[in-house]
């Protein structure tokens, strides 16, 4: 094993996707376990009005999906080989193994919470490593199938579940609406600190930086990808304002999975708990979330130490596999959520706007 990254080679043919399939790419990583609970987060810090913080995270990520474009159509090669030769062997090296642990907590997040989610409301005696294992092992057959296969799974994450978002309005029979006036009485204070806690939430599309080479004629993708950020955006505000006319503020406060919560209200003659029903099909929803994110790290990890992505697979899987069953309570998730949703807002609002400027400057000088 090296140290020596692999230099960068455009994938065959027949293992890269069209483009529009970067829509589904970029929503499914976006959409996860996370709008099972967001909404009473965002209350929290700026009320009823946090609708608007919901829209500023939606056009904040349009900037940053330009701003990757703009990385990435430069060199047509992935973030590893942009780290290389920005920064070096040993600095880039660093940055990318820094982005390596980032993914893997950002896919592991997802699962840990999913499966908090069974615990409590369908399962509550079932191991969390036996879970775990059972859909990392999932996701572990279809990253060694190929990048297509992971990109299918993707794109049955966004098909499957979506009678799930029609459900989502069954609230709105009991909604009150005055719940939303004053529409506009906040502070931008509020609302930064509340786009903040929505950040969480649209993480995912960094994962662009290591698939891109593998999507035919890449450029054309990007109207695709700010397709899917406007999709994630209707999807979270949909959920927001359906959430906040259904529950009161003190309601809101003290329910951990509101949208999970308000599904109690969908009666349909065939099915008694339609939250079980929902909490089953969201499997649909997370394993894109885990899928993607594991083969962004093995094939980062293969390309940054000189190993077959099989092993860098295997390695970690591994390490996901460890990192979920080390937190066993509801303060370590809500901590690792934090500290994920920390991460990731220094890495896509400030390091790469820096990665830019630092390209940008080097491709002035060589003129």
């Amino acid at each position: 094993m090296t140290m020596n990254t692999v230099p960068a080679k455009t994938p065959k043919e027949a293992l890269m996707i069209p483009p529009y399939l970067v829509f589904y790419l970029i929503h499914s990583m976006q959409v996860g376990v996370g709008v099972l609970g967001f909404t009473r987060y965002i209350a929290g810090i700026a009320g009823f009005r946090a609708w608007i913080a919901v829209l500023l995270t939606g056009i904040l990520f349009h900037i940053i999906i330009w701003i990757m474009y703009k990385i990435l159509n430069g060199t047509d090669k992935d973030l590893v080989s942009v780290h290389k030769s920005t920064f070096g062997k040993w600095i880039g090296g660093f940055l990318t193994f820094v982005f390596i642990i980032y993914i893997t907590f950002l896919a592991m997040t997802v699962l840990r919470t999913y499966i908090e989610v069974v615990q409590i409301w369908i399962f509550p005696e079932l191991p969390t490593w036996a879970i775990s294992l059972s859909i990392i092992l999932i996701a572990y057959y279809a990253i060694t199938s190929g990048f297509r296969v992971v990109a299918g799974i993707c794109f049955l994450g966004v098909i499957i579940p979506m009678f799930l978002y029609f459900s989502a309005l069954a609230p709105l029979e009991f909604a009150t609406y005055r719940n939303l006036m004053p529409l506009f009485d906040t502070s931008i204070n509020v609302q930064i600190e509340a786009t903040k806690a929505m950040t969480l939430s649209f993480l995912g599309p960094e994962l662009l930086l290591i698939y891109y080479p593998f999507i035919q004629e890449p450029k054309k993708s990007q109207k695709f990808a700010h397709f899917g950020i406007i999709f994630t955006t209707f999807i979270y505000l949909t959920v927001t304002i359906v959430t906040f006319v259904f529950y009161s503020e003190k309601q809101l406060a003290t329910t951990i999975w509101p949208t999970l919560s308000a599904w109690k209200v969908l009666e349909l003659p065939f099915i008694e708990r339609f939250e079980y029903l929902g909490i089953a099909t969201w499997m649909f929803v997370v394993m894109p979330n885990i899928t993607l994110g594991l083969w962004g790290a093995s094939r980062a990890l293969k390309r940054q130490i000189n190993i077959s992505h099989r092993k860098s697979i295997l390695i970690i899987s591994v390490i996901a596999l460890l990192i979920t069953i080390s937190f066993t309570t509801r303060a370590q998730i809500d901590a690792l959520n934090t500290y994920v949703s920390y991460t990731g807002t220094y890495i896509v609002y400030l390091y790469l706007p820096f990665l830019l400027l630092i390209l940008m400057i080097r491709r002035k000088l060589r003129r």
